[in-house]
């Protein structure tokens, strides 16, 4: 494409990333004299605190999905390109597309993180991640087609096997997709299948550490444990993953190991940064930590590049408190926001507003229907009503208003029958996976009948 700035005399924002950082920044700089370029590889936002939710058949993906042009199109001023940026060039304040170069005056980097698998990407066909609608689709397929291919199964071993679920990391994450899968077994599915009984499904959560919920406070943490024993979850806690396979996952606990056979594995355990990250350590010796992650100054720039910003989850921020700042969506939410009054200040000569302060509105995560755990800071609350805090600051933070209609209506629907409406089966491998569960299915016409 065209660098179609350079006959532009307004002051260029070009915000990489339409998650929550940068959707949030685009639409806070809406009414100013700046131009901006909101760039990102999908053309729509979305709501990643409830992609479990169409892992698990709950809400459909458009439910939680916003067309950024949409949510923009009022924005004069604002312009959506669907690219990616693949360099960027400090010295001449560009970027490089995929298809083509853009000028910048101000940068701002949010791109995010994927799955980190600490070595072993070799596990990542068996045991997939939560982070794109591709991967909730993708996980909803495994999940349904294991009841299916159980049903066919007339091998005792082999059909548990796929009646086990084995999820791996005990964050937000973790508990949330245990906690439901769990009401998927017991309630959801119970009456749909003649040869098995989905009360048998077994649901693994593995964590490294000595508590499920790690950043939560401890007492916290029991209350969901509890939460999800009674859902029928088994937690296995200082328990680390050593080999993950097609049909089976090794476990090491303690001294001892154990080897669980299992058709499905989902990965909860870790995030690593955007390759943006590392082009900015590259191009612009931006320090990065462990994961990746950019290390920024209190405005959210990088050293030496005051105009150059990392916010939402790619950003280290370590300026406030004695732990750098989660990678959670409402931090994401009040960067883009803070990115919006300092650059707004700058435009009019002001000076730069105070340094980035992260008001923290509390933890949540939901165990299952009518539980969650809520941390509040002054307040810890679990249960009935956690959840219900759960939902309306979930609804309150979709984007558009009739995604919070569709979604209050699906959740209270699905509330008083216990159904789970959008657990379609996807993927052109369906049927052939279903065939490999069990070569022979001799005699299951006799137990329907």
């Amino acid at each position: 494409m065209s660098n179609s700035s350079a006959s532009d005399a307004r002051h260029h924002v070009v915000i990489v990333g339409g998650g929550f950082g940068g959707l949030y920044a685009a639409k806070a700089l809406g009414q100013t004299d700046a131009k901006i370029t909101l760039i990102d590889k999908r053309n729509f936002h979305l709501f990643q605190p409830l992609l479990y939710q169409v892992a698990t058949g709950t809400v459909s993906p458009a439910d939680i999905s916003s067309p950024l042009r949409l949510v923009l199109s009022n924005q004069a001023n604002t312009q959506v390109l669907l690219d990616e940026v693949t360099d960027i060039h400090p010295d001449s304040q560009t970027v490089s597309l995929k298809d083509g170069e853009l000028h910048y005056d101000s940068l701002i980097v949010a791109t995010g993180v994927s799955h980190h698998y600490f070595g072993n990407d070799h596990w990542q066909p068996y045991a997939p991640g939560l982070k794109t609608v591709e991967d909730a689709l993708d996980i909803r397929r495994r999940i349904f087609v294991a009841f299916e291919a159980a049903e066919k199964e007339s091998d005792p071993a082999k059909r548990q096997a796929w009646l086990t679920f084995v999820i791996i990391g005990g964050g937000p994450t973790g508990v949330e997709l245990a906690g439901a899968i769990a009401e998927i077994a017991n309630s959801a599915l119970q009456k749909d299948f003649r040869s098995i009984d989905t009360t048998q499904t077994q649901i693994i959560l593995v964590e490294g550490l000595d508590r499920v919920l790690p950043p939560y406070p401890t007492d916290l943490s029991a209350k969901a444990k509890d939460a999800l024993v009674r859902l029928g979850v088994t937690v296995e806690t200082e328990s680390l993953v050593t080999q993950v396979e097609a049909d089976q996952v090794e476990v090491r606990q303690g001294e001892g190991s154990k080897t669980i056979p299992t058709r499905t594995v989902l990965w909860a355990a870790g995030v690593k940064a955007s390759s943006l990250g590392t082009v900015l350590h590259e191009r612009a010796g931006a320090q990065l930590d462990r994961a990746g992650r950019v290390m920024v100054e209190p405005d959210l720039s990088i050293a030496n590049h005051p105009n150059i910003f990392v916010i939402g989850d790619l950003a280290h921020f370590a300026h406030q408190g004695d732990r750098p700042l989660p990678g959670i969506a409402p931090v994401a939410m009040q960067q883009g926001q803070y990115m919006a009054k300092l650059l707004k200040g700058r435009l009019a000569g002001q000076a730069n507003p105070p340094a980035f302060s992260y008001f923290d509105l509390g933890k949540l995560a939901v165990i299952g229907q009518n539980s969650a755990v809520v941390d509040l800071g002054f307040m810890k609350l679990s249960g009935f009503v956690a959840w219900l805090i759960w939902v309306f600051a979930h609804i309150y933070y979709l984007i558009e208003f009739d995604n919070k209609l569709i979604v209050m209506i699906q959740w209270g629907w699905n509330y008083f029958t216990r159904g789970r409406g959008a657990r379609l089966i996807t993927g052109e491998s369906v049927l052939p996976l279903i065939r490999d569960a069990s070569k022979s299915t001799k005699g299951l016409a006799e137990k329907v009948g």
